[in-house]
């Protein structure tokens, strides 16, 4: 073997396994956010702080929403661009970007990228991945365009605004409802007081523009292949059935809580209740965004629907976070296998692997762990904070969501991070995270008898 060769075969013997590489991939971006947040002529009024920067840089490029500051009172106008940027990059995940660049430069992709950049989308199959990125890509330019041309001849007929910002508002929160992040220009203003406007036609586009982002590139990919090939893959089908399933049955449980007690939507007519109720149910599995201006003001039951929605989250590979809807069906299907006497888990003539359901139990019981410990952690820190406005902080920030009842511009430094980290290990993933700590696994030929341990 030559020594150029020798020297070769060592470098790849090192390479970085690609969940580590995911993992610091998001550090560094973070970094470069945190550093650009700081420069001169972002902040309005002062500087950012250190912690502030950092906390709006991993909310925005983790698709989040929650922050420590206004964006349309703390920005300047470029300021605010820049947040629109990282809210892009963390939407559409960083990994498509190096795709982009290595096409531009006229690279390969290595077989390293490709798994890479496979694990970041969630696809099965290794195969035309660029292809299907490429596509995926301009859907996501082209819906995002859409939407901010719908809003901008809506908002320029209602809003007390220049045609210039209508434009900008327009665009801002047409990417911020794609990318499910949840980020808004109106909160902080006196001439918004109740923040986000909440008319029909402002929150249906919303909702569509949310729906979408938060299907998922495979099943996006899916639906952009369907007028040729007229087939819908088994995940395509079960994600648009439990998409639509969580979304109805959550507006209906959020509508009779808020109809059978003192609810802030108690008085609300019946037909604006049950949009409302439906938006909010939309966006609370990962988009953030409020057409309720006091959240805390909702039932207990209400609070209860959307802690419940938000830690379910959104699709597998999509721009939203949570355990995903991919582990929900996972555990049902096993479930409703285990009660009907099947050997397998089955769904619609077909059977789901087993390595599919372990790693369903890891990614529930994982989020879990790490919903309680960081909940615990803002009890702990926060003796003034009650157990719900930390629960509903931390799912919300698990979930990459962004709704908050009020308590993330009061966290203390200590709280900060235990947010940043949440939100960080919600938009990697909890199999991403791990896997990128854990040590390889080793191969064996050694089989242990088996036992039995007492379950319920």
């Amino acid at each position: 073997m030559s020594f150029a060769n020798r020297v070769r075969h060592r470098r790849d013997g090192i390479r970085m396994p690609p969940p580590a590489r995911l993992v610091i991939g998001l550090a560094l971006l973070t970094l470069t956010g945190s550093l650009l947040l700081m420069l001169p002529g972002i902040s309005a009024a002062r500087p950012l702080q250190i912690n502030e920067a950092v906390f709006t840089a991993v909310s925005a490029l983790t698709v989040t929403g929650l922050t420590v500051i206004a964006p349309s009172r703390d920005l300047t106008v470029f300021g605010q661009i820049v947040l629109l940027v990282l809210i892009q990059v963390g939407g559409v995940g960083f990994m498509v970007l190096v795709v982009l660049v290595y096409r531009l430069i006229g690279r390969q992709m290595s077989l390293g990228d490709r798994l890479a950049l496979r694990d970041s989308l969630g696809l099965l199959s290794l195969t035309e991945i660029v292809v299907l990125t490429r596509r995926v890509l301009q859907f996501v330019l082209l819906t995002e365009l859409i939407g901010a041309a719908l809003l901008w001849l809506h908002w320029r007929a209602v809003l007390p605004l220049s045609e210039w910002d209508v434009a900008r508002y327009a665009l801002f929160h047409a990417v911020s409802a794609f990318c499910n992040a949840g980020f808004d220009l109106f909160t902080g203003l006196p001439q918004f007081p109740h923040g986000l406007p909440n008319d029909g036609i402002t929150l249906t586009i919303f909702a569509v523009l949310i729906v979408i982002g938060g299907l998922g590139i495979p099943v996006v990919a899916d639906l952009i292949r369907w007028p040729r090939s007229r087939t819908l893959s088994l995940h395509t089908r079960l994600t648009l059935f439990i998409v639509l399933w969580l979304n109805v049955t959550g507006a209906l449980a959020m509508f009779a809580a808020e109809t059978w007690t003192a609810g802030t939507l108690r008085d609300t007519p019946i037909g604006q209740r049950l949009g409302l109720s439906l938006f909010q149910v939309i966006s609370a599995r990962t988009a953030g965004f409020t057409g309720i201006s006091d959240l805390a003001a909702l039932s207990p039951g209400a609070h209860l629907t959307l802690i419940g929605l938000m830690f379910v989250g959104s699709a597998p590979a999509s721009m939203g976070g949570g355990i995903t809807t991919g582990t929900v069906l996972a555990m049902l299907i096993s479930t409703w296998g285990y009660v009907r006497g099947f050997p397998e888990a089955r769904a619609l003539g077909r059977t789901i692997g087993q390595e599919t359901i372990r790693r369903a139990g890891a990614v529930l019981t994982i989020s879990l762990v790490v919903v309680i410990t960081a909940t615990y952690l803002i009890v702990v820190a926060h003796s003034d904070m009650t157990f719900l406005e930390a629960l509903f902080e931390v799912v919300s920030a698990f979930a990459t969501c962004g709704l908050s009842l009020g308590i993330t511009g009061h966290l203390t430094l200590p709280g900060q991070v235990v947010i940043m980290l949440v939100m960080f290990w919600g938009r990697l993933g909890a199999l991403t995270v791990v896997a990128a700590l854990a040590v390889p696994r080793r191969q064996t030929r050694v089989a242990y008898p088996d036992a039995q341990i007492l379950i319920g």
